[in-house]
């Protein structure tokens, strides 16, 4: 089973960094692990997840 994640809008680096990593810290204690991702040209990111469950 696989989820998508979009982060909103954040144009700083570091900002975007920590929001992917507590995002990913919050779905891995869910049950998801994080497969991949990719920022897009609009300063959001898009979180691709898989169960490990």
């Amino acid at each position: 089973m696989y989820k998508t994640v979009v982060i909103d809008y954040s144009p700083k680096a570091d900002n975007m960094a920590l929001k992917i990593e507590e995002k990913a810290n919050e779905m891995l204690k869910e049950g998801f692990e994080l497969i991949t991702m990719s920022v897009t040209g609009t300063a959001k990111a898009i979180l691709v997840f898989k169960s490990v469950i």
